[in-house]
């Protein structure tokens, strides 16, 4: 998914992919701006499947197109990964890392001897700054990086490689950041990383995901409202746990790194959970949360998977209730060992992603139904016209007739009146 930010600064930066993503290229318009570049344009890229580095591709030679004198700069896990790529583009002036990307020094030092390609070993890196962010142009909620890397090497993945092992950013750090954007008006923030439920492995005395969270929630009670990126779903501390149960600043919505509901995939693609994992702490989270929703992301066509290992990931999507689904088809990586697998025919996995996304439709469908008629929480994000849009606290996407432009990253009450499927529609109460 690509995401186009502009603000006061006359460099752009054009982001692809996760939240940490767009968490980091608020970080490089900050410090590009205060080195003193002017004038060019950033690509924040993504490596988690071909098709996504494909769109970085045809998205920097437009650019050349739309910006024939602009400094271009590619930066992110695809620069990361495989620097020579990029670097081998007419169109791009610059190659910069993911360690490189976070450092003002980098932006400084951008004149006519500088060298093309500037990335160094990302497994080198051992700590992760918390950069202090000062807003998010046109965005509702703000994200707010607690960890980086990953330790894990599951087998279709080359993100640990452009991201480097796990590392977490300290306590004082994370509450700097969130006092700062709520200063700024910020009422709901995302606590973004790769792998966050790893957090604290690295720092004094080992604090789990949900100490930190618990301690953080205790330091800035004006937090109003706290969500979390992907989560693991064995690794998910009691701490955490009662926060789920107790916890009414932390959203109802967890989105849940599964990739599978088939234990031989799983065990294939190197996951540390299986399938009664999953289906267990959905039931977990519900018991202490009724009304929680699970979004989750699948991936499609695995290399080895048979019908009948598809047709468990198929089934675990009603059997836990799944309602946002992010559907990836696999794509193979290089050099990655399910790269090295039998693989299944494009058709078949193009068949299957699409039977995923019907199920997500429809599941999310039916979660729609079950919200028709109940007054909930929505937080404002933009206006267009005459018509407001937002997200619930389950992040379900709502428009509401009334153009709210002065509620916009601020909840209002509404009540539930119908849905087209994808959005829900709401009346002021």
């Amino acid at each position: 998914m690509q995401k186009l930010s502009e603000n006061s600064s006359p460099n752009q930066v054009i982001t692809f992919g996760c939240r940490l993503n767009t968490y980091e290229s608020e970080v490089i318009k900050d410090l590009s701006h205060q080195a003193g570049l002017e004038g060019a344009v950033i690509i924040n890229t993504c490596a988690v499947t071909a098709e996504a580095e494909r769109q970085a591709r045809q998205t920097i030679r437009r650019l050349r197109r739309d910006n024939p004198t602009a400094e271009i700069i590619v930066t992110g896990c695809g620069a990361q990964i495989n620097p020579k790529r990029y670097a081998d583009m007419p169109e791009v002036t610059r190659v910069i890392g993911n360690d490189e990307k976070m450092k003002i020094t980098t932006y400084q030092s951008f004149d006519g001897t500088a060298e093309k390609i500037l990335v160094n070993d990302i497994m080198s890196v051992k700590e992760t700054a918390g950069h202090l962010v000062s807003g998010f142009e046109g965005k509702a909620r703000a994200f707010v990086q607690v960890q980086n890397g990953c330790d894990h090497r599951c087998t279709f993945c080359t993100i640990p490689y452009g991201r480097g092992n796990s590392r977490s950013v300290p306590l004082g750090e994370i509450v700097a950041q969130i006092r700062q954007l709520i200063d700024g008006g910020y009422q709901e923030v995302v606590l973004t990383g790769v792998d966050i439920t790893s957090y604290g492995g690295d720092l004094p005395g080992n604090p789990t995901l949900g100490q930190t969270i618990k301690r953080l929630l205790a330091l800035v009670p004006e937090l109003k409202r706290l969500r979390l990126s992907s989560l693991d779903p064995v690794e998910i501390d009691e701490d955490l746990w009662r926060l789920i149960a107790e916890e009414e600043r932390l959203m109802p919505h967890l989105h849940l790194s599964l990739q599978a509901g088939d234990d031989m995939i799983l065990k294939r693609m190197k996951r540390r959970h299986l399938r009664d994992d999953a289906i267990g702490f959905c039931q977990r989270a519900r018991s202490y949360r009724p009304e929680v929703a699970f979004g989750a992301d699948l991936i499609a066509g695995f290399p080895t998977e048979t019908d009948d290992m598809f047709e468990n990931t198929y089934n675990i999507v009603q059997e836990c209730d799944l309602t946002f689904l992010h559907i990836f088809p696999y794509s193979a990586r290089s050099n990655t060992p399910a790269s090295r697998m039998p693989q299944v025919e494009k058709a078949i996995i193009k068949e299957r992603a699409g039977r995923l996304r019907d199920a997500g439709t429809k599941a999310l469908g039916r979660f729609y139904d079950r919200l028709i008629g109940k007054e909930t929480t929505v937080l404002i994000e933009s206006v267009n016209g005459v018509t407001s849009f937002g997200k619930t606290d389950h992040f379900a996407s709502v428009q509401i007739e009334g153009a709210l432009d002065g509620h916009i990253g601020k909840p209002v009450q509404v009540t539930l009146v119908s849905h087209n499927g994808s959005d829900l529609r709401g009346a002021l109460v």
